[in-house]
């Protein structure tokens, strides 16, 4: 089998996380590179990635997220937010990003930097939020995919009320929303989930060819 496959296989959403292992610096960059290079709409990245490693930050979040345990037990913590006030000032900072990393006059970009802000600067505020929402989770795949190839576990997770999140972290005051949790470390022996038969929709279930 190939061996991403083989990968895909073996992970799971970890229910309990062994605490005496922890991510190594090298392991911990692979991951933030792997977010950092996910695909998003139009490659704007309109979220921030939080990474909590402060136990008694932790601890505190452990309610709002439905007193799961992985919240504490499990090596690194990391929140994806959403921005929840992208503009024109945000095209015109990705427009910059481009030049600068291409190399390409500035002027050579406002065709594209027009079409966006026609795109995004226009839409209502929920709808826009909902929007960046949902490219959070395009970088979540990349993560989870990631930690699979180096054989970490993760549980990502939707089971948080993400208001007090916000007000635990101030997210609030930085034009962000949390959206999605997600948790690494490694499984402990002792999580009965791990032998658990993966279960998915067949083909034939799944696909649909035209």
């Amino acid at each position: 089998m190939n061996t991403f496959l083989e990968n895909q296989n073996w992970r799971y959403a970890t229910k309990k996380f062994d605490v005496s292992k922890k991510i190594t610096t090298e392991d911990l960059n692979i991951l933030k590179e792997a977010i950092r290079l996910s695909s998003s709409s139009y490659g704007l990245q309109p979220y921030k990635v939080i990474i909590v490693e402060n136990p008694e930050l932790r601890a505190q979040l452990q309610p709002s997220a439905w007193g799961q345990s992985q919240i504490v037990e499990a090596s690194h913590l990391i929140i994806f937010a959403n921005e929840t006030n992208v503009d024109d000032t945000t095209i015109d900072s990705y427009l910059k990003n481009i030049s600068d990393t291409r190399n390409t006059p500035i002027e050579a970009l406002s065709g594209y930097g027009d079409f966006m802000k026609s795109k995004i600067s226009t839409l209502d505020h929920d709808v826009k939020s909902i929007w960046t929402a949902k490219q959070t989770y395009l970088a979540l795949g990349n993560l989870l995919n990631a930690a699979a190839e180096l054989k970490i576990d993760a549980t990502p997770m939707e089971g948080f009320v993400p208001a007090q999140v916000n007000e635990i972290l101030g997210l609030d005051k930085l034009g962000l929303n949390a959206t999605l949790i997600a948790t690494l470390g490694y499984r402990h022996e002792e999580d009965a989930t791990q032998h658990y038969k993966k279960v998915r929709k067949s083909n034939e279930d799944l696909f649909i060819t035209l």
